[in-house]
């Protein structure tokens, strides 16, 4: 958890003050947005009224993916009920919390394909929670920020609409960074119960959208690639 003297971030009411001081992180300790929020703020497109709906949910949105992505203890869960809750993509059959950490969580779970392996451009069967996370992290050194563009429905069923970018600075699997922004478009659906729990989760959005642009630059030679990568702890920047 970050210190009494930390900044305190705007969006995520999960990251501060006594919150989570006795959360086990995926990563080893709490996720900081900061980089992302800047770049979030740069490159908003809406800028929502303080309490209108619009902001609840996009702060409920940022807040669910810190979770999602960052939590490993099902007790630790406060946006998600963790017995309850169920992911689907694009119409997939839901998948438990469970089965979702199967996959690999985060970007495996939400970049799931039914095409062949030798037309993938993301092969969640090769990745782990732990290597997507570097990939993409040194993919989008400056995070992959999210705002919410319009809400359809509020609680107890949400329905968003939602808009994730980033710049392509850094290489993809072997592919130079263009340097261009890239930008996905997408409908999420939140639904919460009487205790206003997120119970079940449907995102519908092309992942092509995200994976086409990335391999857009020339391939790079391996000392290339590797003199590019970011080091350090990936927590360090993040998705939303």
């Amino acid at each position: 958890m970050a210190s009494s003297g930390a900044k305190e971030d705007p969006y995520r009411w999960l990251l501060n003050g006594d919150v989570e001081k006795n959360t086990t992180w995926k990563f080893g300790a709490p996720p900081n947005y900061e980089a992302v929020n800047n770049l979030f703020e740069q490159g908003r497109t809406k800028i929502w009224p303080p309490g209108s709906l619009e902001e609840e949910v996009q702060n409920l949105v940022k807040n669910w993916e810190v979770e999602n992505i960052n939590k490993v203890v099902p007790e630790d869960f406060k946006i998600m009920d963790p017995k309850k809750v169920t992911f689907s993509l694009n119409g997939r059959k839901p998948i438990t919390l469970e089965e979702k950490r199967k996959l690999g969580g985060g970007y495996n779970a939400s970049l799931q394909t039914s095409l062949p392996a030798k037309y993938r451009l993301y092969n969640l069967e090769e990745e782990t929670a732990e290597t997507s996370n570097k990939l993409f992290t040194t993919t989008f050194p400056r995070g992959f920020a999210l705002e919410v563009v319009r809400v359809y429905a509020g609680p107890p069923v949400i329905v968003y609409k939602f808009r994730h970018w980033a710049f392509m600075e850094g290489p993809y699997k072997g592919h130079a960074p263009t340097g261009e922004m890239v930008e996905l478009y997408g409908i999420g659906i939140f639904e919460l119960d009487e205790n206003k729990k997120i119970v079940k989760v449907e995102m519908f959005y092309d992942p092509a959208e995200l994976l086409g642009p990335l391999v857009k630059g020339p391939i790079l030679d391996d000392s290339v690639e590797k003199g590019k990568e970011i080091s350090g702890c990936p927590i360090l920047k993040n998705l939303g």
